[in-house]
């Protein structure tokens, strides 16, 4: 211990002797771990930080999959969740939930907001008790049951004002009375963002087999495993697809661990794929330092030789110099915490309000983080140190003194070695750049893609219509159109439409349809796109219909038996053909009257504009009247000034019905790829600091040759070589080095960018703009940091150098 306390004192005497090379060390090492810091509090908070339930690998996902359709993910009915818990054995309980809205009234605002339906099993199951109150206890999960109700922490707090006696008050919860049980824990808002929870089976149990609505959870008993599990419900799915045809025919079951389902692939893929860009990051930042050390080292082998002939041992004299390279790691990773603190509050303003992730993903700096960034300072620090200090080790007095003698800057072996280290940053370098232009280019195409809609001047919001005062579709059909017509009356409206989707955002439904004349076998019937509508869609979107007509008032209100569809729906079920006139029914819909094609739509996206065209439907909204309606104005102005009108007027239809997620439709597009904004701004980051640190140390290798050939430069100038010749010599130089690096970092680069293809919009992940232009750019960088250490060797002056030598 005395000798370490030793070793540290030396270092930091060491250190504070070369300020300018210690400050410039540290950035780089700070930069790098900074850096990664930040990105592993995001890997920590989504793939390595415990869910916050009991015994979370236990529990998971059950999903019903159907790979001849790429379907990996589907959920359960209420029927196929029942015979679950009732016909398998390998776990101890099962639990399910579905979203749904939920919507406080009374004395205050209505206020709708996030909600779920969960079955009584649900929250047992995870292990977590309410904070006040109560579970739902199982007879309160059944048809006919007294209406309940669990609150969040937020919702108790916000609009209730922590009314500690909050528990077996009535609240106005979807225009009925429910009795609140409980409140849950501070933070708790399962499964993302829920505010408030109500029983799940009076909701759903007489919804169809094939209606695949229910996210389900299970826990493995003791003692089975994945695979057993996994096979059991295989078999489950399979027989019932046995059974019931009809709905399952070609399905099958699967289970995932409770992570790997959150998580999702992408977002695994675009947070390791982060991670492996800091970590490119910090191996440049680390060659830089360790070019550093290798010129010093250098400078220091006069010091290293003396006190090894005094008797200080290879082993000591290794220690020590490690020990100084590890003191500049942890001086880094010190001030690596403050830029990570930075880099996380930058992240969590780049993501949008509404877009906020789940309420299990915390970006903290919290222990494991504090951690992994000591152990990444000590490690970087051994790492950049050990090949100087080996380097150093290999030299003894004699040497460094015939080395002196010849003014051969350097040995051979350094100058590889620091020559190796800058094609390893250049390589890293373009392997960044490429990858933030893949992103950015994505990125500039999503902001040029329009979805085949014109946004400007619409306006959307949506209106929630709570069970209890709207139980029948006829009743939320009636007050849409009352809503509707009240809207067009607002001065300088064009046109208004109601529908369950928004288009370029979320909604509508999707499901399998039989065509006229067309015999497909048996549970393989085609799956397409549907939305229920009121009319003037088309005229809301400024869209002309390229064949037949639109609906008119009184079919756009009821079960008129037309529909309208886009130019793939026409062009996959009728190539060639006039698809007016033509006929096709929804084969699992709650209607299954045959409809009649009346008019043909241009193409657009009805969700976000990364997702592709498909065939899309458009039906009378009668035939999918939805509580969650949402609403298309097309204004003559500034489609903002329409908002307080147009709630005046919802309000005036009906007090009780509150109205959210007010954008425009620019807005709404936008918010369709807010990720590629980030993830292409986090890597251009990464990029910009890759391509400066890279930049620096080529202009530092130079500019060290340089003064180590001051009298070989001398020598070539006195014997007759002109400036542009010494210009020559050292940028080229520089340009090998660029050049390998460049070489490889294309090899590399052709290989890990597709791993990206998933992510990308319209991008080739071996894009040949981006791979030539960053070249380019990079090849460009270096020549300029080449040039400035050449026009420092048209200063040497030959009788200077030939005196010295």
């Amino acid at each position: 211990m005395n000798a370490l306390i030793s070793d540290l004192r030396f270092a930091v005497r060491v250190l504070l002797k070369s300020p300018g090379f210690a400050v410039v060390a540290v950035l780089c090492l700070a930069i790098g771990i900074g850096a990664n810091t930040t990105i592993f509090s995001v890997v920590n908070a989504v793939l390595l930080r415990p869910f916050p339930f009991a015994d979370p690998d236990r529990i998971v996902a059950v999903h019903e999959i159907q790979p001849k359709n790429d379907v990996d993910r589907a959920g359960l009915s209420y029927l196929d969740y029942r015979d679950l818990g009732e016909q398998t054995r390998s776990f101890v309980q099962t639990a399910a939930y579905t979203g749904r809205s939920i919507t406080f009234s009374g004395s205050d605002e209505p206020e709708r907001v996030v909600g779920e339906a969960v079955s009584a099993s649900l929250f047992p199951l995870l292990g977590v008790k309410p904070a006040l109150g109560r579970h739902f206890r199982a007879d309160e999960d059944q048809p006919g049951a007294p209406h309940v109700v669990l609150l969040s922490d937020e919702i108790w707090r916000r609009r209730f004002n922590a009314d500690p006696a909050i528990v077996g008050k009535s609240l106005l919860i979807n225009a009925a009375s429910h009795t609140v049980v409980g409140v849950m824990p501070p933070r708790f808002q399962f499964p993302e963002n829920a505010l408030a929870w109500i029983p799940l089976i009076p909701i759903v149990h007489d919804e169809p087999r094939a209606s695949r609505s229910l996210a389900v959870l299970a826990r493995l008993k003791q003692g089975v495993s994945l695979e057993q599990g996994r096979a059991e419900v295989k078999g489950l799915v399979e027989r019932l697809a046995v059974q019931n045809p009809d709905s399952h025919k070609a399905w099958s079951g699967n289970i995932l661990p409770l992570r790997e389902d959150f998580s999702g692939r992408n977002m695994r893929l675009i947070v390791l794929t982060m991670m492996g860009a800091v970590i490119c990051v910090l191996l440049i930042a680390c060659s830089n330092v360790a070019n550093l050390l290798l010129a010093r080292a250098t400078v220091r082998q006069r010091e290293i030789a003396v006190r090894a002939a005094f008797g200080a041992g290879r082993v000591r004299l290794l220690r020590q110099l490690l020990t100084e390279s590890v003191v500049i790691g942890l001086l880094g990773g010190g001030l690596g915490i403050f830029f990570a603190v930075w880099g996380l509050r930058w992240l969590e303003l780049s993501i949008p309000t509404d877009k906020q992730p789940p309420y299990w993903i915390q970006f903290t700096i919290d222990g494991p983080v504090l951690l992994f960034t000591l152990g990444i300072a000590i490690f970087t620090g051994l790492f950049f140190g050990l090949a100087p200090a080996l380097q150093a080790m290999k030299s003894d007095l004699h040497e460094t003194l015939k080395e002196g003698g010849r003014g051969a800057g350097g040995s051979v072996r350094r100058n590889r070695l620091r020559s190796t280290l800058v094609v390893v940053q250049v390589a890293f370098s373009l392997l960044l750049l490429i990858g933030a232009s893949l992103f950015v280019r994505s990125f500039l195409k999503l902001q040029e893609e329009k979805g085949g809609l014109s946004t400007a001047h619409v306006m959307t919001m949506r209106f929630y219509m709570p069970a209890g005062r709207f139980e029948k579709d006829e009743d939320m059909t009636l007050k849409v159109q009352d809503v509707v017509r009240r809207l067009e009356t607002i001065p300088g409206v064009e046109a208004v439409s109601a529908s369950n989707n928004i288009p370029l955002g979320f909604g509508g439904d999707d499901g399998r349809i039989l065509v006229e004349g067309t015999d497909f076998p048996q549970g393989e019937e085609p799956d397409v796109f549907y939305s229920a509508t009121t009319p003037h869609l088309f005229q809301a979107l400024d869209l002309k219909l390229t064949s037949g007509r639109t609906f008119t008032e009184a079919e756009g209100y009821g079960l008129s038996g037309v529909a309208v569809v886009n130019n793939l729906f026409a062009q996959k079920f009728w190539p060639g053909k006039d698809a007016v006139g033509r006929r096709f029914r929804l084969k699992d819909g709650k209607n299954t009257d045959w409809l009649r094609v009346i008019g043909v739509a241009p193409d657009f996206k009805n969700g976000n504009v990364n997702n592709k065209t498909i065939p899309a439907a458009y039906l009378p909204y009668a035939y999918g009247a939805a509580r969650n309606t949402g609403l298309t104005i097309r204004t003559r102005f500034d489609p903002l000034q329409v908002v307080a009108p147009a709630r005046r007027q919802i309000r005036a239809a009906d007090p009780s019905l509150p109205v959210f997620d007010v954008k425009t439709l620019e807005q709404v597009r936008q918010a369709g790829y807010w990720e590629f904004r980030l993830f292409g701004g986090m890597f251009s980051v990464f990029g910009v600091i890759a391509l400066f640190l890279a930049a620096i140390g080529l202009y530092g290798v130079l500019t060290y040759s340089v003064s180590q050939r001051v009298r070989e430069i001398g020598v070539r100038v006195a014997l007759g070589a002109q400036g542009g010749d010494v210009l020559r010599l050292v940028i080229r130089q520089g340009m090998i080095l660029a050049l390998a690096g460049i070489g490889a970092g294309l090899l590399l680069s052709f290989g890990a960018t597709r791993v990206l293809a998933s992510i990308l919009f319209d991008t080739s992940p071996t894009d040949l703009v981006s791979f030539t232009a960053i070249s380019a750019l990079l090849a460009g960088i270096a020549a300029f940091a080449s040039y400035l250490p050449a026009r420092r060797a048209l200063a040497v002056d030959p009788l200077e150098s030939l005196r010295g030598e």
